[in-house]
């Protein structure tokens, strides 16, 4: 599938759009380098500072919810009676209680131990072309590790990491702490360049598969139309060892730009206006696309895999709850 390339240079005097060839030092961020060494300090605090504290309760709880699953039977025990709050698993509900005393009753557990999240990203250049809402693919994915280091900071969960693509792989253990959280996500953010390799998920999957032996959330961060069909084995083997879910982050369709110079990422090749102006091959590019969409929820779900599309930073929170959810009521 063809995508546009992720962020225009300036403008010509001519008023036309003119784009920088795949593998320039561009990167595939709509920041300035100048703006990421500004936050280089704290990513969790921006993000914070970006969340409202209900879906902040709403995401931890249904975590909570995760930690249950995953570590068998309840995973916690008993400490208190309280009264329900929005945001609490309404699993949690103890309805006898409630029935006696008028109001809805939560029993509250002590956790046993933190639940071992797995982030594996897919930081090749395809994740450097442009969501449909503008913004790089890249910076959506990004927000969206953000917001999972952020999640499990604030539970005290450890998170580990495994990023790669078609030549590079990065390894990070799982570990709590704020000064963990910080390092592995500006890992992140130093692979997602438009310069980068070739995409290859199924690569950083097969090393999830061979590195973490603990029982593990693993979340998978990539394209709208991966994991490929070609991942399918690796996908049925994760799924007898750990918890899997997909976040996708969609692409823009190259009929979408009008005028503007568009090029494939991956290729690079130039598509000229005239080709993409035409309704028949429009209409057969977005056909080309659902296909393959189509096909690869067919294979999660095969896997009882939950997965969510996301096409805009905006979208990523309740994205997330969404999936989260979801994924707690498949398996209840």
């Amino acid at each position: 599938m063809t995508k546009p390339i992720a962020e225009p240079a300036v403008p010509a005097a001519s008023g036309a759009v003119s784009f920088p060839p795949v593998g320039a030092t561009t990167t595939q961020t709509a920041r300035p380098a100048a703006s990421r060494t500004g936050q280089a300090h704290s990513r969790l605090a921006a993000v914070r500072a970006r969340l409202e504290l209900p879906l902040v309760r709403r995401a931890s709880g249904l975590l909570d919810g995760r930690h249950r699953l995953i570590f068998s039977g309840h995973g916690q025990d008993f400490d208190e009676m309280a009264l329900y709050l929005p945001g609490d698993d309404v699993g949690d509900i103890d309805w006898k209680a409630s029935a006696s005393s008028g109001h809805p009753v939560i029993r509250r557990f002590e956790r046993e131990s933190n639940l071992a999240m797995v982030l594996a990203v897919d930081t090749g250049r395809s994740m450097a072309a442009l969501a449909p809402s503008g913004e790089t693919k890249g910076n959506v994915a990004q927000f969206a590790c953000d917001v999972i280091g952020y999640l499990a900071r604030g539970r005290g969960d450890v998170l580990a990491l495994v990023a790669g693509d078609a030549e590079r792989m990065v390894q990070i253990p799982a570990r709590g702490g704020t000064e963990h959280m910080e390092m592995l996500l500006h890992r992140i953010s130093g692979m997602l360049d438009l310069g980068g390799p070739a995409s290859n998920v199924t690569h950083v999957l097969d090393r999830v598969l061979t590195w973490f032996t603990r029982r593990s959330l693993v979340v998978v961060v990539t394209d709208e139309v991966r994991p490929p069909l070609e991942a399918e084995q690796t996908i049925k083997r994760l799924r007898t060892r750990h918890e899997l879910m997909v976040i996708q982050v969609a692409d823009a369709l190259p009929t979408d730009f009008g005028t503007e110079p568009v090029e494939d990422v991956e290729t690079p090749l130039g598509l000229p206006e005239f080709f993409r102006a035409r309704k028949d091959m429009a209409a057969e590019a977005r056909d080309a696309v659902a296909r393959r969409r189509s096909d690869v929820a067919a294979m999660l779900r095969r896997y009882n895999v939950p997965t969510v599309t996301v096409g805009s930073e905006g979208e990523v929170v309740d994205g997330l709850a969404d999936l989260l959810a979801r994924s707690r009521r498949a398996r209840h």
